[in-house]
């Protein structure tokens, strides 16, 4: 095996190396550098890694030292970052219903009431397709990240279509759900399409050929959340039924059953190593459960009101829970202790995201603002104001230099911050 070059994954920190076999067959390994902070010994870290990865030999010192620097220099917080309205787009005629980037922030699509999706150019605001054919809602939308050429939507008309992003043509239509499809997914590989639906049952298509594989069946009431692991070997789903489960990709198979919530899920979400997952519920608390034996490792409460999202951040040692009872609360995943408490909204966060290097997190509320907050002293950086209507969605980009947020006052406003802004348009109240 020889190695051929090394590629930086910058969220979650990583090195990539591509190497040829000796048949000439070209693959790629990752090594994970989760634990990597700005206080890292990179002498220690380098001698590490070339001595466990004989890829790696003592001449390439000099470039992986340098590699992680750069890593490194991506985890810096930008304690002056401020973020200012860059466009406002009146996106449909009829209520928006999500909204989401592709990996680099460059496009963003959203979908709506009026049986579209449309795909936008972030940077001019330009509408750049609409993609038509649903016969109702198109609730649930998603790029195929990180390649972002194909975006699959699932309707109210029970079918989920695949689409080319670059032309918006129709793919394939996906058949077989008896009711409403509220959740779509690809897998990481893009190969792969997961449904949900109101029926009770998930389904998984080949994305090549528009084929049905499997048809996860075992929930007994409608499916509101679905997640693929980063490997793309399992599906996670969350029920109204109180449950979640736990799929093999490869057989269609349950492999575990979470229960133990005493309300429905609203949201469910794997750590980025797969170990790892948490599902929020109405019943006030989040559950962190191992993924291998399906046993929940910890309950967290706090919340005086319905869970309504949770996640991870990208090296999952902090998790968020987002409440109707208007804050968040941020949890050490090893210790299951809360960290920090974000309080100030004046309505229910239905949407919460972490920042791509973890230092700041954002929400979306129904009191019609989005906030910014640090992450370790759960201060409020920022309130991005303006929307007329409560706040569904809220999203980085993977820079973290652009978030999109998206309201019931039917549009969507995107968010530049100040490193962005070109000099020469340097705002006088800056």
């Amino acid at each position: 095996m020889k190695l051929k070059r090394f590629l930086l994954r910058y969220y979650p920190p990583g090195i990539i190396l591509e190497y040829a076999r000796k048949s000439g067959e070209v693959e790629t390994k990752a090594i994970d550098l989760l634990n990597l902070t700005n206080d890292t010994d990179v002498e220690v870290l380098v001698n590490q890694i070339v001595f466990e990865e004989p890829l790696i030999s003592e001449s390439k010192k000099p470039v992986l030292r340098k590699l992680i620097y750069r890593l490194m220099d991506k985890l810096e917080t930008k304690s002056t970052q401020r973020f200012y309205l860059f466009k406002i787009l009146r996106a449909h005629i009829l209520p928006l219903t999500n909204c989401g980037f592709n990996k680099s922030g460059s496009k963003f699509i959203t979908g709506s009431y009026d049986r579209t999706c449309r795909v936008w150019d972030t940077l001019s605001g330009e509408e750049l397709l609409t993609l038509e054919g649903h016969r109702n809602v198109v609730y649930a939308i998603a790029f195929n990240n990180p390649f972002g050429d194909k975006i699959v939507t699932g309707s109210f008309d029970k079918t989920a279509k695949i689409w080319d992003a670059v032309s918006g043509g129709l793919i394939h239509t996906l058949r077989g759900h008896q009711t409403e499809i509220v959740v779509v997914a690809f897998n990481p590989l893009g190969t792969q399409v997961a449904t949900g639906s109101m029926d009770n049952s998930a389904k998984l298509w080949d994305v090549e050929f528009g084929q049905l594989m499997w048809t996860l069946e075992g929930h007994t009431a409608e499916i509101v959340s679905l997640n693929f692991s980063t490997d793309g070997d399992k599906v996670l789903t969350g029920s109204f039924d109180y449950t979640a489960k736990l799929w093999d990709v490869g057989s269609g198979k349950c492999i575990h059953t979470l229960s133990g919530h005493r309300g429905e899920i609203s949201s469910t979400q794997f750590d980025y190593t797969g170990d790892y997952c948490v599902t929020g519920s109405i019943d006030r608390t989040c559950k962190l459960w191992d993924v291998n034996s399906g046993q929940c490792m910890e309950t967290l409460r706090g919340h005086s009101d319905e869970v309504l999202d949770v996640t991870f951040n990208t090296t999952g040692n902090r998790l968020a829970t987002a409440s109707a009872d208007s804050t968040v609360r941020i949890y050490n995943v090893m210790t299951g202790s809360c960290v920090a408490i974000l309080t100030g909204h004046e309505g229910e966060i239905s949407k919460t995201q972490f920042s791509p290097n973890g230092a700041k997190i954002i929400t979306a509320s129904s009191d019609r603002t989005c906030r910014l907050w640090d992450v370790e002293t759960g201060e409020c950086l920022q309130i991005l104001e303006g929307h007329t209507d409560e706040i569904f969605s809220c999203a980085f980009n993977y820079e973290g230099d652009t978030v999109i947020t998206g309201s019931k006052d039917n549009t969507c406003r995107i968010w530049k911050d100040n490193f962005f802004m070109p000099i020469d348009d340097q705002d006088e109240d800056d």
